[in-house]
């Protein structure tokens, strides 16, 4: 088993669509990044590739590439998975926390597990999305961000 942990935080800015674990949120600003800005998905990535041994999100998918430039951040995940595979490994499951002070999460958590679940081909038992605020302190407290962090576990493939 190996397992790896990563975290992603973005401003939010209005005029930009919130897009979290796949999922498009009505909310009046949205996260600024080069691509979507999904942090939930990019603090996946980086577990699953730091899980491989294989780095970071940055390595593979630099904000300073065009051909990233708003793409959605679950065909980064595709890509990451398809990474992870070609290293001789599976998933066995992943667990998150998305830091939010608004909107709130939990209406949009089944289809984000269930996005990630078929993205990343395991059960939707085994995708965990939680979310908490960080009652009103720091940047997210403030509602200037959104940050997620991920734990993922790799199988070696049979």
């Amino acid at each position: 088993m190996r397992i790896g942990i990563g975290y992603d935080i973005h401003r939010l800015v209005p005029g930009r669509q919130l897009v979290i674990g796949g999922v498009a949120i009505p909310f009046e600003k949205g996260l600024l990044g080069h691509s979507d800005a999904d942090v939930l998905i990019h603090a996946l990535c980086d577990a699953l590739l730091g899980a491989a041994g294989l780095g970071d999100i940055g390595i593979y998918f630099p904000d300073t590439d065009k051909q990233f430039k708003d793409i959605s951040s679950i065909k980064l995940l595709v890509k990451t998975c398809e990474m992870v595979s070609s290293k001789g490994f599976t998933i066995s499951n992943i667990d998150s926390t998305v830091f939010a002070e608004a909107p709130k999460l939990l209406p949009y958590r089944k289809a984000m597990q269930k996005n990630i679940a078929k993205t990343i081909k395991i059960e939707v038992d085994r995708v965990n999305i939680k979310a908490t605020t960080t009652e009103g302190l720091g940047i997210i407290g403030t509602g200037e961000g959104i940050a997620a962090m991920c734990i993922a576990m790799l199988k070696e493939s049979a």
